[in-house]
């Protein structure tokens, strides 16, 4: 149940919820080379996005939220490891963007079965980020839905990039497009 001292909980809840599903639909015709595709070395492809998500959702937030919310209140905040998010990449690993994508759902339903037990006043519960310093459950709850929707826009332009901009013709000239 959402908790209504954390700010924009329903939101938040709602976008977790629904990442998965709507990444799924959005790349339901996607071909392997389409989800391969990437506009240039430094930038990821949809698949190796979908194995970030598939990372970084326990990683990052799924276990960052079990420890604060295991942690007794008034003790001291536990300490919440850093993330690095490209040394999935400097193992040079080839992703299957299929399983990355079903990874990430099956990830994604734990994490959620875990944040709707939460109990009231959970938001409030902090941890000491090694890099942020404190930060709270509520903090997080929301960096985790604007991740999500960062990394939905972001796959949403590699698509389009991929797939639709090169048969614009003409119409290309109305936007601007940087691999």
């Amino acid at each position: 149940m959402a908790d209504i001292r954390v700010p924009n909980s329903d939101r938040c809840f709602r976008i977790l919820r629904q990442t998965p599903a709507a990444l799924r639909d959005l790349l339901a015709l996607a071909t392997r080379e389409t989800l391969d595709w990437r506009p240039s070395s430094e930038r990821w492809s949809i698949g190796m996005v979908l194995a970030h998500l598939a990372e970084v959702e326990i990683a990052g937030f799924r276990s960052r939220f079990e420890a604060m919310l295991a942690a007794m209140p008034g003790a001291d905040p536990p300490l919440l490891p850093s993330y690095d998010q490209l040394a999935l990449f400097r193992s040079q690993t080839q992703f299957d963007p299929y399983a990355e994508l079903t990874h990430f759902e099956e990830e994604r339903n734990e994490t959620m079965a875990l944040l709707q037990e939460m109990p009231d006043g959970a938001g409030q519960r902090s941890g000491r980020h090694a890099e942020l310093g404190i930060i709270t459950v509520a903090q997080l709850l929301n960096e985790f839905a604007f991740h999500d929707l960062g990394h939905i826009r972001q796959i949403v332009e590699l698509y389009r990039a991929h797939v639709f901009y090169p048969e614009m013709g003409v119409y290309q000239g109305y936007y601007k497009i940087h691999p």
